[in-house]
């Protein structure tokens, strides 16, 4: 009997599977109109800086350990498990079966620890450091062995840095760095297919991804830095999608048939840098001038004039979904008590300011701050930089004055803190002891309770030096046109960009 009964399972597993509908062969094109020029760095997850901005590759290309996927914002990926021991010395990853990258090599647990002892992005210092080894017991195993115990590991590893994003072992050692970066080869849902400086990047979809079969077979990202363009282009169908529109735009599209604003509440943080207040001759050295800064800026009229409401006022740099947040008092708007300070630190007349540095992407906020702080006395002087370049003069401190910083970076509390504020991070000017102290000592606290408590004064005293001038939690407008069914835009809670780009569909797809 059981020869018959082996015949009778066999047919049972093969209607079985029969009855699963195939994966459907991906399909059509979607083109994103970009706020920003691409650049080849971020094709390398490698040299991924403290931005959101990569991801919009990286989600595209690559895979990762553990990544933000819709409802999970720490979710398995290459990693299908890991776990820590008791001590929180040693973590260990078990990597998902028959995973592969674009050239059909298997990912394996020498990828892995490669992929990691090449990053050189931001918190490279920080990963390093804190790391004793990184051993692959077998292909498909990794295990990190820690110094002393650090909670955030897994969240710097996974989401806050490149880190944890695996490139093949075998291609960049023959290929080099630059070479990768001409032809990445990743283990994503879409493969590489061309990149045209300054116009835009092919990716075409990988069908049998792990996750699911992307249903869009090609994906263009294309460089429109100017929101009028890119309206415009969405609007004669050129793109089905397009980032970061202006109110008026915003308003446009929002009445326009066939046409459908997408709003989305994410993490990036936007304030102002004092980068100069640790220099005793600056201005920004007296805590009075720092806040009449914060009092002169009118965020109730820029975020309904910029972001038509939709962004959320703030007095911190961590966002409100973070692990860790503390909630500060609201933001105040006070031109005359501004100008009362500035006299008290003895410019009664105002002051000449100098530069006020920021991302030629983020100039829609920071010129009506660049108003607020000049009415009230505070005359600056409005630079954009092409975001590339602002990043590495603001990551190499090469800026003075006022810098309009910002973050949509995953994370915690301590992952913004550790980036902007403590002693040593990718983009901190200088520091306070008092901080430092603290911030070193939540660092190896397994108790989350004392973490928690640890970091929130920390971000208590962030607002009481008047460190930073928070500006708006971002309400980024982004619209797709008719043909989109699914846009991406908001299905990872506080992501910026269109991901899972394997979720993303067309109408009657």
């Amino acid at each position: 009997m059981r020869p018959l009964l082996s015949v009778a399972v066999l047919v049972l597993l093969i209607s079985a599977v029969a009855a699963v509908p195939a994966a459907a062969t991906p399909d059509g094109q979607v083109t994103w109109g970009v706020h920003i020029s691409l650049a080849p760095t971020w094709f390398d997850p490698a040299e991924t800086p403290g931005i959101v901005t990569p991801f919009m590759v990286l989600y595209g290309l690559h895979d990762a350990m553990l990544k933000a996927l819709p409802g999970n914002p720490l979710a398995p990926a290459l990693a299908e498990s890991w776990t820590v021991s008791p001590d929180g010395l040693t973590y260990e990853f078990v990597l998902r079966r028959g995973v592969k990258f674009h050239n059909g090599e298997p990912v394996t647990a020498e990828d892995v620890k490669f992929s990691f002892e090449r990053y050189r992005g931001s918190a490279n210092k920080t990963l390093k450091e804190r790391i004793a080894a990184v051993e692959t017991p077998d292909p498909g195993r990794v295990r990190f062995r820690l110094k002393q115990p650090w909670p955030d590991f897994v969240m710097f590893y996974s989401t806050a840095t490149g880190a944890g994003w695996i490139v093949p072992k075998k291609y960049v050692e023959k290929v080099g760095d630059e070479g990768f970066k001409k032809a990445p080869i990743g283990a994503g849902p879409y493969r590489f297919v061309s990149f045209t400086p300054g116009v835009e990047l092919v990716m075409e979809a990988v069908e049998g991804y792990w996750r699911k079969t992307p249903s869009v077979k090609r994906l263009v990202l294309r460089v429109i830095p100017d929101p009028t363009t890119r309206y415009a282009a969405l609007k004669s169908g050129e793109i089905d999608a397009t980032y970061w529109m202006t109110a008026s735009l915003g308003e446009d599209l929002r009445r326009t048939p066939g046409l459908t604003l997408r709003p989305v509440v994410s993490s990036v943080m936007q304030w102002v840098a004092f980068v100069d207040q640790w220099d005793p001759k600056s201005p920004w050295h007296d805590r009075r001038v720092r806040l009449a800064a914060n009092l002169a800026i009118d965020r109730q009229t820029i975020n309904q004039a910029e972001t038509l409401g939709h962004s959320l006022l703030t007095n911190s740099i961590i966002p409100n979904t973070f692990d860790f947040f503390w909630a500060p008092p609201p933001p105040q708007y006070d031109r005359a008590r501004a100008k009362k300070l500035l006299a008290e630190a003895g410019y009664p007349n105002g002051l000449d300011a100098g530069d006020y540095t920021v991302d030629a992407a983020a100039v829609a906020i920071g010129e009506p701050v660049v108003n607020s702080l000049q009415a009230a006395g505070i005359r600056v002087k409005l630079r954009p930089l092409e975001r590339a370049a602002f990043q590495k003069g603001y990551s190499d401190k090469k800026y003075r004055n006022l810098v309009h910083s910002g973050s949509a970076a995953f994370g915690n509390a301590a992952t913004r803190i550790e980036a902007f504020i403590a002693s040593g991070g990718a983009y901190v000017y200088g520091s306070y002891p008092d901080i430092d102290g603290l911030f070193r000592e939540q660092a190896t606290e397994l108790d989350k309770k004392r973490r928690e408590a640890t970091l929130q004064r920390i971000q208590q005293l962030i607002h009481e030096k008047a460190m930073v001038a928070p500006i708006v939690q971002v309400g980024l407008m982004s619209g797709y046109g008719p043909r989109v069914e699914e846009s991406g835009l908001g299905l990872i809670t506080g992501y910026s960009f269109s991901a899972p780009y394997e979720d993303v569909r067309l109408k009657g797809k």
